[in-house]
């Protein structure tokens, strides 16, 4: 009961909302880096808000499903197919054993994530099963998935309340809105007026170096008053460090625990998305809010994603079987 993995993709692993409260140790938190399209996932088949996901990054895996389950993919939209037929994005959809999931390529986004109803059997590491590849824990055998890998489930899931209303119109990834709204500091005192001028109203590209644990990108030049070394200290996601070449790094998931090169801003939470989610050569300007700014962004997604369980849940009031609605369901998505 379970998948088994033809290919693996170029990174897939499994993830959740991240290990916390170990950094002091040395621990990088790890967990998703879109955590948006992470909670829409699981939201989507009833999941538990941090129940652990695929993601994948650039290629898609290629799964073999063992036993029936329900699936949501949300995300970068990979073009998804099931048996080589088309299938849904931010939908639930109903998986029979045999079934072969796979992905073409990604036409928005680089970051897709794939939650099931019948939850992946992953052992709890220090509070979470998200892996790190960093230290080889977590997740599957702490490491990302490749051909041959088998991942059983936790528990037999097959129905879901509501089920065929169990969709979300969403595109995600508007690519021309540029903007990544940033919280300024806690270094940014070690700019010069000019550097700090610079940052806020340049242009900037997404380089090919971006990975899980960071994000590098070319513009001009951002000066330093002095020196480009402190003492070193906590990083917090999506931290935006400036070593002594001037070019900012943006720190995410898998980011070193502590730095030692002043940060001049922070990424707003609401727009990590949407920068995880860009492609190299793309475009970004960063501007600058208020830490009150921020923190009602965070408040008006929350009501948002209330507003998204009614929708989901609005329709049908009766508990539905997956068995009993799986033809109705081909019908739909044909």
């Amino acid at each position: 009961m379970g998948f088994r993995v033809l290919k693996g993709g170029l990174l897939t692993t499994v993830q959740d909302i991240g290990r916390t409260g170990y950094q002091s140790q040395g621990f990088g938190t790890s967990g998703v880096m879109d955590v948006r399209s992470f909670k829409i996932a699981n939201m989507l088949i009833d999941n538990p808000e941090n129940e652990a996901v695929l993601e994948f990054t650039m290629i898609g895996p290629t799964l073999e499903f063992t036993s029936e389950t329900i699936i949501a993919i949300t995300g970068g939209d990979f073009q998804p197919l099931i048996n080589k037929k088309p299938a849904p994005m931010y939908t639930a959809i109903y998986i029979n054993k045999g079934d072969v999931l796979e992905f073409q390529g990604a036409r928005t986004g680089v970051r897709g994530y794939i939650a099931f109803s019948c939850y992946l059997n992953i052992a709890v590491i220090m509070g979470s099963r998200s892996t790190n590849m960093k230290c080889g824990i977590g997740g599957f055998k702490g490491r990302n998935l490749k051909e041959g890998d088998y991942i059983s489930f936790r528990i037999r899931r097959r129905y879901l309340p509501y089920f065929l209303s169990r969709t979300l119109n969403l595109d995600e990834f508007n690519q021309e809105d540029e903007v990544i709204r940033v919280i300024m500091g806690p270094q940014d005192n070690l700019f010069t007026k000019e550097g700090k001028e610079t940052f806020l109203n340049s242009e900037f590209t997404i380089t090919n170096d971006f990975d899980r644990m960071g994000c590098r990108i070319e513009g001009p030049y951002i000066a330093h008053k002095e020196s480009a070394d402190i003492i070193s200290d906590g990083i917090a996601l999506g931290a935006i460090q400036v070593p002594a070449h001037g070019k900012p790094i943006i720190l995410l998931a898998d980011r070193q625990t502590t730095g030692g090169y002043p940060k001049i801003a922070t990424v707003a939470t609401v727009d990590l998305p949407k920068l995880v989610q860009r492609k190299a050569d793309h475009k970004i300007r960063f501007r600058a809010i208020s830490v009150e700014e921020a923190q009602n962004l965070l408040i008006e997604e929350m009501n948002e994603f209330t507003q998204f369980r009614k929708k989901i849940h609005a329709p049908c009031k009766e508990v539905l079987d997956v068995r009993a609605v799986s033809k109705r369901l081909e019908t739909l998505f044909e």
